[in-house]
């Protein structure tokens, strides 16, 4: 099992100690009745929460959620193009922690910064770490290669080596490498006069180690960079089967007739990854755009921070790169496969073997009431919410598409994070800016989509959009669009979607969000103040009944939280169940400590990163993680809150991350209808709760069970006898395709049954 708690001692894990000897841990004591414990509570509470013992380290924590998609890759249960495609997933995945995460970590080693964080951990000792768990990482991705390989091949879906192909396959490649390949080799040959080339950022090459013919006492260092214009994998001709040979695999066997007078002594491919943080002086720059645009040439020459090559390499080939790229050996990375998994994903495209996939799904078209010609005149009645991409996307694009297109819409407000490159969001404010008020607030900053973002701007700009690029030192992370349009009875009005993922009709169909559409005057006054916010950084002294970061959206959720723990002191009812990605912030973590002393329950389903440990004794008793990795990526941000029984439901744009309350614009908007805060609560929340197929337990070690794991430890794939496989992600599948549904039991809730309210949007 993967532990990250392994990295320090966990609490709990050090030996039982006497309650006198005041010595042990603060989370270990001699068993004691209900009623004793309970009467312990002010002692335990002022035990000091900023233990480090309390606390996961983030990295080994994301490490962790990358490990639970790659058990999505190595279970059997899952179709085959699926389980290569969450391979696929874990590579890119990796690809990113080590240009952002690692990178930053190594430059402040080298800038001599070596502070520990909450969890007490040094850089040093997270570098040290961070090493150990990265490669036993990477030799697991490659066990899960050489599994799906030749299951793949059992399909007829085959990735073939050179030695493998027949005669026709041959013809085609010879021909492919004349015609398409060769024209685009250049061939180096590291000299005095022929310095090593510039790798840029995971580009794939092939180094070589050369012995001049004539001079056969002297090898050089030859190098090749693998075309990024053509398909890393080309498709071979074939009747029965469907064949893929590696495009480095034709580089190496052509590399002879490019090193005319050599000898080629060994050959290896190997990718480079870089640092590609963006280091903005964002108060120094007359231009935000021209700042990014800049450093986004810079980034693809950033320091080199991995090198993945092929295990059998000759150990000369690894030694003469590692020290051109200045690396450490801990950053070179032997592999027993192919450099760079995620270029699997073409196949998953490439394929049309629908048997291989999980099977196609119609998301639920937005039908309106009898009563409503329209979303606005349904939205005057009534909010709106949809889930997706249970529910279609096309909702929120038409919401956006008739806007312009409506001469009764006066104005436009839009922020823009990431969004498709064919996105028909874009095109429609650029079409209605000559018609009417269109503002767009673009984050350039939104991490691998800078240059898509700075051409959007551009061209928005042309068409006579005005656009921004929100505040200095912070991003626009929410997801916001305002309409003011004036309805047949004369009256101007305002309508919002507000949103928990990005403006993007692609990844709506696999990643789960939230929309809420609204024309409550409260809300869209505030949803208005929150772009006077953006454009003019005018700073109100509320946005109710909006939370609003980085102003008082951590204050405020830090007061909801304390309110569930004032109301369980009172025996009211107490209860905290909150979604998200990630759970890192060290106050909002002692809030829910806090709030665990005083009884109240708290269910935390957390995707990624959740630096919260649960299940320590007088600590986190009552704080229960889950983490649901399956077919959608979970995206939805959703916080309740039981409120003494007058319930309270939150969803928006932001994580209990420092970067989302402390560092962008985010925004958090409270269900206001008792229809929509049932939906969520009972169909949504409770469904990830009952999950016992694609959730995981959070231990308090930081390692991660299958939720029907027994806590010994056993690693049984099945479900206990009795119990019902149950999957929240297929459940809200069949909810949207309409088909009969089952009855579940979420813990630690009583049974319940999904409701059917009558006469309301679906």
């Amino acid at each position: 099992m993967f532990y990250t708690g392994s990295l320090h001692q966990p609490p709990g894990e050090n030996k039982a100690v006497s309650k006198t000897n005041g010595k042990g841990p603060p989370d270990r004591c001699t068993a004691v009745s209900p009623a004793e414990k309970d009467a312990r509570t002010p002692r335990m509470a002022r035990t000091s929460l900023d233990d480090p013992r309390y606390y996961i380290n983030r990295d080994t924590s994301w490490l962790e959620f990358n490990r639970r998609v790659l058990e999505e890759a190595q279970d059997e249960g899952n179709p085959l193009l699926e389980r290569l495609k969450f391979l696929a997933i874990t590579a890119g995945n990796l690809d990113e922690f080590f240009e952002i995460r690692v990178a930053g970590m190594v430059q402040q080693i080298e800038d001599g910064y070596n502070e520990a964080g909450p969890d007490g951990l040094s850089l040093i000792e997270k570098r040290d770490a961070l090493s150990k768990l990265t490669h036993q990482f990477v030799d697991d991705q490659y066990d899960c290669w050489n599994t799906l390989r030749p299951l793949l091949a059992e399909h007829g879906i085959r990735l073939l080596a050179l030695h493998e192909l027949d005669a026709e396959a041959r013809r085609f490649v010879d021909g492919y490498c004349e015609k398409e390949l060769d024209p685009l080799l250049t061939p180096v040959t590291v000299d005095p006069s022929h310095p090593f080339p510039r790798v840029i950022n995971k580009a794939l090459c092939l180094g070589f180690l050369l012995r001049r013919r004539r001079r056969s006492a002297i090898t050089y260092t030859g190098v090749v960079s693998v075309p990024r214009a053509l398909p890393r994998l080309v498709r071979l001709p074939s009747d029965n089967t469907i064949d893929f040979i590696f495009l480095a695999d034709l580089v190496a066997h052509h590399a002879q007739g490019m090193y005319h007078g050599y000898d080629i002594v060994s050959s290896a491919p190997f990718r480079v990854t870089r640092n590609s943080n963006l280091y903005l002086q964002e108060e120094e720059a007359r231009s935000v755009l021209e700042s990014v645009r800049a450093e986004l040439h810079n980034r693809r020459k950033g320091d080199a921070v991995r090198m993945e090559i092929e295990a059998d390499a000759d150990p000369e080939v690894i030694e003469r790169l590692r020290t051109v790229f200045e690396l450490d050996s801990w950053q070179v990375f032997p592999v027993n496969g192919p450099v760079n998994l995620s270029r699997l994903f073409n196949v998953y495209e490439q394929v049309q073997r629908q048997d291989l996939k999980y099977r196609n799904f119609t998301p639920r078209e937005l039908r309106l009431t009898a009563k409503s010609q329209n979303l606005f005149e349904e939205l005057r009645r009534h909010d709106v919410l949809l889930h997706h991409p249970y529910d279609s996307y096309d909702a929120v694009v038409s919401f956006i598409e008739s806007a312009a297109e409506d001469d009764h819409v006066l104005s436009i407000k839009q922020t823009l994070y990431r969004t498709s490159e064919h996105s028909a969001i874009v095109p429609s404010l650029m079409d209605a800016a000559s018609r009417k008020e269109v503002t767009a607030v673009v984050e350039l900053k939104a991490r691998f989509d800078e240059a898509h973002n700075i051409r959007w701007a551009r061209d928005l700009e042309d068409a006579g959009v005005q656009v921004f690029h929100g505040l200095v030192g912070l991003k626009t992370h929410c997801k916001l669009s305002l309409l003011v349009r004036r309805d047949p009875d004369g009256v101007p009005r305002s309508y919002a979607h507000i949103g928990t993922g990005n403006y993007n009709a692609t990844t709506a169909r696999i990643y789960t969000d939230l929309s809420l559409f609204t024309a409550n005057p409260e809300i869209t006054h505030a949803v208005h103040e929150v772009f006077s916010f953006l454009t003019a950084y005018a700073e109100n002294p509320s946005y109710d009944p909006l939370l609003v970061a980085p102003l008082d959206l951590a204050e405020k959720c830090i007061a909801l939280i304390d309110r569930e723990t004032e109301h369980a002191r009172q025996g009211r009812p107490a209860r905290i169940i909150a979604k998200m990605n990630a759970l890192l912030d060290k106050n909002m973590i002692q809030a829910l400590y806090r709030a665990s002393q005083a009884g109240v329950e708290i269910d935390l389903i957390v995707r990624g990163i959740c630096a919260l440990r649960p299940g320590v004794r007088g600590v986190s008793d009552r704080v229960r993680v889950r983490s649901i990795v399956g077919r959608f990526l979970e995206h939805s941000r959703i916080y309740y809150f039981a409120n003494g029984g007058e319930e309270e439901i939150y969803t928006g744009s932001a994580d209990w991350m420092p970067r989302n309350l402390y560092e962008r614009v985010e925004v958090l908007v409270p269900l206001r209808d008792e229809f929509l805060r049932e939906r969520v609560h009972r169909e949504i929340l409770d469904a990830y709760l009952a999950d016992n197929r694609k959730a995981r337990i959070l231990l308090r070690d930081g390692a991660y069970i299958r939720a029907w794991q027994p806590m010994h430890g056993s690693r049984t794939r099945k479900p206990p006898t009795g119990a019902a496989a149950f999957s929240a992600q297929d459940f809200l599948i069949s909810v949207a395709e309409g088909k009969q549904l089952v009855d579940f039991t979420p813990p630690p809730a009583p049974a319940w049954k999904r409701k059917v309210l009558p006469g309301r949007v679906r």
